[in-house]
């Protein structure tokens, strides 16, 4: 029995042992394909090519120039060649005779000052309609005067009408709560508007 034993544990070693052969082989294969030098060479980079140059086209060599560059098939040094550097004096004093005939500012000198126009009219009209007066005038007193009545006594009773309500009233009376009869004359009646304090004469309305 201990011998039967013996043999199948060899077997099992046997077994493993193949086993971890095979996965360190495809261990170090994958990491050789992954890690290790590429067996396809590299494809030589692509030479520049120049762009042909124009035989009109001036180039300009020595200090203070600056070499022609040439991006994307338009050459900036050729674009830079054909500036003129050259200084003209009769340019310059050519601009500097030049004067202003504008209306406004000339916003090229220190000595020009802003033109101020004349106000031709107030900045703020004055409203001629409208007058500064005092306090509205009280209301006319609305009664009608169109009779009295004499007593033996001496003291009379005026008539008043106001609409179509007739009144009779004697001096100190109140009319339609609001009207006092002062003095009761043959031909004229003084009453006094009270809220107003307005005293006003109604003359006699002949029939």
């Amino acid at each position: 029995m201990a011998l039967k034993v013996g043999n199948e544990d060899k077997k099992k070693v046997a077994i493993a042992g193949v086993l971890g052969v095979i996965v360190l082989f495809l261990v170090v294969r994958t990491l050789w394909s992954t890690f290790g030098p590429s067996s396809t060479p590299a494809a030589p980079a692509a030479a520049p090519v120049a762009a042909p140059v124009s035989a009109n086209a001036p180039v300009s060599t020595g200090s203070g120039t600056h070499a022609a560059t040439r991006v994307g098939g338009s050459s900036v040094g050729a674009s830079m060649a054909r500036l003129d550097p050259t200084l003209h004096p009769e340019w310059m004093a050519a601009a500097e005779s030049l004067e202003y005939t504008g209306k406004g500012r000339n916003i090229f000198s220190m000595f020009s000052a802003p033109v101020i126009e004349a106000v031709q009219a107030p900045i703020r009209p004055v409203n001629q309609g409208l007058v500064a007066t005092g306090p509205p005038p009280p209301p006319p007193i609305n009664l009608k005067f169109f009779g009295f009545e004499a007593n033996n006594g001496g003291s009379r009773k005026a008539f008043l009408l106001h609409g179509d309500d007739v009144f009779i009233a004697a001096e100190g009376d109140v009319v339609d709560h609001r009207y006092k009869v002062v003095r009761i004359a043959p031909f004229n009646l003084q009453v006094e508007d009270i809220p107003y304090h307005n005293t006003q004469t109604l003359p006699l309305i002949q029939n």
